[in-house]
């Protein structure tokens, strides 16, 4: 398969596919006679793979140790099981960091909203 045709199957670009190849994460990808890259479906579904990992907020190395495991032999459900409840862990997290930083920020375009004229000339800014 060409390389635009694996790209549109695995849902991402051309670009990133040369990439992924250029790392690692698809090993051993043939030419055609005229020297085009010839995708098998593992690679395509490789890279699909790579590209879920990526939404789901895992690094490229976490996804290559992943492939690493399966290429092993070696099923790493259990181990995205693992990293898919780090994500958790940290999205919930920078949520409540966001909760609380918007609540600062509600407070203070609240008082920023008397204007200019209220600053003290003194300082930057009276509201930060």
């Amino acid at each position: 398969m060409r390389i635009s045709e694996a790209a549109a199957a695995a849902g991402t670009t051309a670009k990133t596919l040369r990439f992924y190849e250029d790392i690692g994460l698809l090993p051993g990808i043939g030419r055609t006679p005229s020297g085009y890259r010839d995708y098998p479906h593992e690679a395509v579904q490789r890279a699909a793979f790579i590209r879920r990992s990526r939404a789901a907020g895992l690094s490229l190395e976490q996804a290559g140790d992943l492939l690493a495991m399966h290429d092993a032999g070696t099923r790493p459900c259990s181990h995205v099981r693992d990293r898919l409840a780090d994500q958790l862990e940290a999205v919930d997290a920078r949520i409540s960091e966001l909760q609380a930083l918007r609540k600062t920020l509600a407070a203070q375009h609240r008082a920023a909203g008397s204007g200019p004229e209220a600053c003290d000339p003194r300082q930057v800014c009276s509201y930060l």
